[in-house]
């Protein structure tokens, strides 16, 4: 019995707080009513932009690629690391 007490205490003083809150608002359908100046904050301020680097030789790269077993490694590095699909 106590704890449905205490239960319909905490809803009540819940109720209570949130119709506080509800009416410390600004009725939003009153074009008088005051608001918070607008805020803009870029998403792009904390970018750093990729430096430029030399583009390496191009036989060199194929050379790394044959050592790491070619393109097939790749695929079957991407084949596992890819959730499987379900149809």
């Amino acid at each position: 019995m106590t704890s449905v007490l205490s239960y319909m205490a905490t809803c009540l003083l819940a109720g209570a707080t949130l119709s506080a809150v509800a009416q410390a608002r600004p009725d939003p359908t009153d074009p008088r009513a005051e608001v918070p100046a607008a805020r803009h904050q870029s998403a792009l301020q904390h970018y750093k932009p990729l430096s430029e680097t030399e583009p390496a030789d191009w036989r060199d790269a194929n050379r790394r690629v044959q050592q790491a077993g070619g393109w097939r490694a790749y695929a079957r590095e991407a084949a596992a690391s890819a959730p499987a699909h379900k149809h």
